[in-house]
């Protein structure tokens, strides 16, 4: 639900150190063409090959569980080339998409099959995903398995990655110096990638060391390197600290200060309620914006409705939208920017702005943004209304239920927040799940009203979603021992999905029918 804008710049940077920044993703959906047919049949199948690619049948694969493989199959059966640059790309794609079991099953296939050796880069590529999909303990199996050729800087560099990602301070610095042992720590890098974790855990003294350590080995000092190193004065609240890095950057020829370094610097200074400091380094940003055109508005946007200056938000939105390209995120931006300076009609305007150019495409998460600001209101009545207007013709995604249930659940009007978590669970978008505190809050309160039919129904919606947790067997196993239900089929059902019954658990056999 929540996009803040610089919350995503500053994330981004401390999650990928060794990356641009690059454009952020549009929340404008994809047009989706419809699948290719999979016949295998000899007079489809060079048509087939024809009139579609292997990227675009791949592409078409949304269901995170449903598996690549057999379209990869179908392809090779119909004659279709198998080029390992394509491949690859298909990898990298998906990843970034975060289709990351796609990208696994893809990069395992090239080699599985015995079209291609595994590179070094390949195995990287590989080690991360397999992180992604399985979790470190697999990741770092896969990774001592590894010949010794492919054990190259491009593997441990990924290793060291994941430890970042894992927040394993002690695992991290000892792939450092195994890296160091063997040569392979003489790019920025490794050291980057430190950096990154020591300003997520506040250890700023050790990032002092690694920068004198680049320093003395003649490791040139990045942008990644000042930019994660100015991030962590931010998050330190030292001023004066970033001010240094700032102007080390301005001064220095050899780095080219961007629109993002002054929004960050602006992050740093309104943390601390210096706003005068933050509307200059806004100003900055500003010249930069001609050659950024949209993607940087949005990050402007968000940070002048912090600085409060209300006038200036309307200014910077009049001056740089664009009119002749879609902009469903800076819409999304301005309508929460506006709602935070208590100026709800602005937003109300804004939003039949952006939908009176919704001619193809309707995304309901700029929707979304305005149901916030109606329910932190309790404009319930508008929001109720809003929504009614805009699922007219229209499917809406499970999170606009889930604003109006969030507003219900602290607005303590329990039923309607039940009815409308039902609804977006019965959007059935696998992979989704409701806001946790909205959900607990629901259950708890028909499990009061003895209403264990209603948990029943929630319960049976949420397994349409994906697998139950502990906490909802436990409720589910309430519910159906006061109903008089059998037990036995749920607990047989929660060793399937790896729990083990406990003793309370048992009880329901002895209490309920068997």
């Amino acid at each position: 639900m929540k996009l803040s804008c610089m919350s995503k710049l500053i994330s981004f940077s401390l999650q990928n150190p060794s990356r641009n920044y690059g454009a952020l993703p549009s929340l404008r959906p994809s047009k989706i063409p419809n699948p290719p047919s999979l016949s295998s049949s000899s007079s489809s199948s060079s048509s087939s090959s024809s009139s579609t690619t292997l990227h675009d049948r791949i592409k078409v694969i949304r269901d995170p569980k449903a598996s690549v493989l057999p379209v990869l199959e179908q392809w090779v059966t119909e004659g279709g080339a198998v080029e390992k640059q394509e491949l690859q790309s298909l990898v990298r794609l998906l990843k970034d998409f975060r289709r990351f079991n796609h990208a696994l099953e893809i990069s395992q296939w090239m080699t599985d099959r015995r079209y291609f050796d595994l590179s070094p880069s390949d195995a990287a590529a590989r080690l991360n995903l397999i992180h992604r999909v399985h979790g470190l303990e697999h990741a770092e199996k896969y990774f001592n398995n590894l010949s010794k050729n492919l054990k190259s800087v491009n593997a441990y560099g990924a290793l060291l990655s994941i430890y970042v990602q894992e927040h394993s301070v002690e695992k991290a610095e000892a792939t450092m110096q195994k890296m160091k042992k063997m040569g392979m720590a003489k790019t920025s890098f490794p050291y980057n990638m430190l950096i990154n974790l020591y300003s997520q855990n506040g250890e700023h003294e050790k990032i002092n060391i690694l920068m004198q350590e680049m320093e003395e080995n003649g490791i040139p000092l990045d942008k990644y390197t000042l930019r994660n190193r100015m991030i962590a004065y931010i998050a330190a609240s030292d001023m004066p600290g970033m001010e240094t890095i700032l102007n080390r950057m301005e001064e220095d020829s050899n780095f080219i200060v961007d629109w993002k370094i002054y929004s960050m610097a602006a992050s740093g200074y309104l943390k601390v309620g210096m706003i005068k400091k933050a509307c200059s380094m806004l100003k900055m940003m500003e010249r930069m914006m001609p050659l950024q055109g949209r993607k940087s508005l949005e990050f402007l946007i968000t940070l002048y409705a912090n600085t409060g200056h209300k006038g200036e938000l309307y200014r910077v939105w009049n001056t740089y939208k664009q009119s002749n390209e879609p902009m469903d995120v800076p819409y999304g931006c301005m309508i929460s920017s506006l709602a935070k300076l208590d100026d709800i009609e602005g937003a109300e305007r804004i939003f039949e702005e952006w939908e009176s150019r919704c001619t193809e495409y309707y995304d309901f998460r700029v929707l979304n943004r305005l149901l916030v600001a109606y329910c932190k209101k309790g404009l319930f009545d508008k929001a109720e209304s809003a929504v009614k207007k805009a699922v007219e013709g229209r499917v809406p995604y499970a999170s606009t239920w889930n604003a109006l249930a969030i507003g219900y659940t602290e607005s303590k009007q329990m039923p309607k927040a039940i009815e409308t978590l039902k609804k977006a669970l019965s959007v059935d978008r696998r992979g989704w799940v409701p806001d946790s505190s909205t959900l607990t809050a629901c259950l708890d309160y028909l499990e009061g009203q003895g209403d264990f039919e209603g948990i029943e129904e929630i319960i049976s919606l949420l397994k349409n979603l994906g697998p139950l947790s502990r906490d909802l067997y436990q409720r589910l196993l309430r519910a159906s021992a006061a109903s008089g239900k059998s037990v036995s089929i749920i607990l047989d059902q929660m060793k399937v999905d790896g729990f083990t019954a406990d003793e309370e658990a048992y009880k329901f056999l002895e209490t309920g029918p068997s």
